[in-house]
Parts: structure tokens; sequence; C-alpha cells
């Protein structure tokens, strides 16, 4: 997209990413909006392009005069095994379109449709947002987000822990186990080390390492990863994302042996106290799957799931992409992948996940 394309008063076009001073301007008012989120952030959509390969492109619609009214982040997914989507945004379970007004989103969903239709892309995706409404369809009630205000001491955070998990948070905690932040090369191999790992346990493929490595570098102190360990052992590990006073664990997990040791009840309890002394008032625990063992673990924490809404555009004929690990289609798959020497996964999963957008 080249020339800047004109609705009635608005003009959409899209942002050089690699111009610091326009990438700063939007993050300014990506801040200042109510709903924007680190999936909006150029951070975010410059270190997913650079650890996945898959094109990064921003949108922002503007009066003549230059005013900012709305922005919608998107990545063009490429997949031999998914095939090709527009996604907003892409490896998140957030972004969709940010707008001041319904005019604006509605003109940026016709931009992104438009631009799918061009460049022979069958499906779009927005992940929350303003959703757009005719040619799009709205699906709603199948995830949920959880976030809460944190507590004003470590103590008090405990307290606020329901009765029951927090009897499993108190086991942790006599565990000995060491807690360790940071975002150094040490603190990434043991991260990707325990994340690998826990999702071959689940069954699924492994995101790259260059994802990760990529959006630390790209949010600088707006990133981190808090790492349990047991007698020098990483067991569990999360990578944070920090934005507007809320920390937001995205990628994390545990070995095994996590679970005897408490170690992922520590992990979160340890990562609300870390990221109050940082100066965050909020956790926000992130989407879970409406039924799924996660949303039961968050609900388990005292966090309420908030219903999330997602737009979902097709060509004529097409059919919607499906990539939910959860998908009857993939339970085979599923099994076979739990089974899988670690190393296999490892050496295969980047290829699979990549694609997955």
């Amino acid at each position: 997209m080249n020339a800047p394309m004109r609705h009635s008063r608005t003009m959409i076009r899209s942002v050089d990413l690699n111009d610091a001073n326009e990438c700063a301007r939007l993050d300014a008012w990506i801040a200042a909006h109510p709903d924007g989120s680190p999936f909006h952030r150029p951070a975010w959509l410059k270190g997913v392009e650079a650890g996945t390969g898959q094109q990064a492109l921003c949108l922002v619609a503007e009066t003549r005069a230059g005013e900012l009214q709305g922005m919608v982040p998107l990545h063009l997914v490429h997949s031999p095994l998914f095939g090709r989507a527009l996604v907003s945004s892409g490896f998140a379970v957030g972004g969709g379109i940010l707008a001041t007004s319904p005019a604006a989103a509605k003109a940026l969903g016709e931009t992104v449709w438009n631009y799918a239709e061009r460049h022979s892309c069958p499906t779009v995706e927005l992940r929350g947002g303003m959703l757009p409404k005719s040619g799009w369809i709205i699906k709603s009630e199948a995830h949920a987000n959880f976030a809460r205000p944190l507590s004003a001491d470590d103590e008090t955070e405990l307290l606020a822990i329901p009765r029951k998990q927090r009897a499993e948070v108190r086991k942790g905690l006599e565990n000995a186990l060491e807690i360790v932040t940071g975002n150094s090369q040490r603190d990434q191999d043991w991260h990707y080390a325990v994340y690998a790992e826990s999702v071959r346990n689940l069954g699924t493929p492994v995101f790259p390492n260059a994802l990760m490595r990529e959006v630390i570098s790209a949010f600088g102190d707006d990133a981190d990863i808090l790492t349990v360990l047991s007698d020098g052992r990483p067991v569990a590990s999360v990578l944070s994302l920090y934005h507007n006073g809320a920390v937001m664990p995205y990628w994390g997990g545990g070995v095994w042996d996590a679970r005897r040791l408490r170690a992922n009840d520590v992990m979160y309890y340890a990562l609300m106290n870390h990221a109050r002394a940082r100066g965050c008032s909020h956790f926000d625990f992130g989407r879970s799957k409406t039924g799924s063992g996660a949303y039961a673990f968050k609900k388990n924490w005292g966090f309420e799931p908030e219903p999330l809404s997602y737009a979902v555009r097709t060509a004529d004929g097409a059919e919607p992409r499906d990539v939910n690990p959860n998908s009857p289609k993939y339970k085979a798959q599923i099994a076979v992948w739990q089974r899988l020497p670690l190393g296999i996964a490892n050496r295969l999963g980047p290829w699979i996940a990549k694609g997955l957008g």
C-alpha cells in the first residue's frame, strides 16, 4: 500500500515501521487508548516479523490534518500447512482495530479486507478491538480474558488468592525454590528449554526461539523472564510483557517435576510480587478457551472471566483457518506429538509453529 486511501474525511495509510519517530508517535497514541495492548505496539509487529519471517504491516486512520483516529496491527501469515491469513495481531491473543470513532474503525476494516483480497489472502482474523459487522463472522464466548488489580503487598497478595489455590502456593514456598528474573542470554536459554518441554508435553509444536528472542529485544525493559529454580535447575519459567501498568505472563510453562514442586504456583505468585515492585497495578492472566484446563486454573486464582469477541472474514467459498490445538481434528496428532523425543519436537516444532500466526 503505497498511497493513502480516502474514506470520506478519513485517510488510511501504512506506517513505516523503520521510522523511529513514527513508531514513537504511534506508541504514545496506543498508550493513551483505553483498549491499547502490547499486541498493538510497533515492538510486537517488528519482533514477530524478525522472529518468524511473517510480514508486518500497520495501517493508521488519520484526518487530513494528520490527527490519528485509529490503527490496526497486522501480520501476513504464510504456511504450507495452514495456508495464508491476514491476522491482527500475529501470534497474539489480542490486537484488532483501535479507533476513536466507529467511522474510523469501519474505514480500517474495509481497507484490511481490500488488502487481503489484493494479496490473495482468503482469511482475515481480527482478535478483539472494534469489530466490523457487515461481511464478518463475530465469534463470542469461545474465549475469555482474566485480569484483576494487584494487592498492596506480598502478604495481602497471598491472602487474595482463594483458599485452595493459596494452599498450593504455600506448599510450593516450602520447597526452597529460587526465583531469578532478567532478560539475559542465560534467562532466555532457561526459559526456552522449559517452555519447549512444556508445550511438547501438551502435544503442541513450540514456537521458534527467535520469536521470543526478537520480542524481548524489541520490547526492551517492557519484557522480562522470571524463572523458578530447584537445586539450581530451571523447572518453571515465564516471559512477561508490561504495558500501561499491567503485567501479562505470556509464554510460560514448567517441566514434569514442576507439578510436584508446585513451581508454577510459586512462579505466578512471585510474578505478581515482582510486577508490583516494578510499579504495576494490574495482573493480566491473558486469554483461555472457555471450559479448558487453563480457564479453570485462572478461575482458581480468583480471576473472573471476561468474554472476548473476535471477527473473521473469508473469501467466497473458503473455510476459516483452524489452528486451534483443542480442535477435534488434531486429537490424533497431539497424542503423537506428546510421545516425540524432545530433541525431535524442538527441531520440527518451530517450522510448523511459525505458520500458525
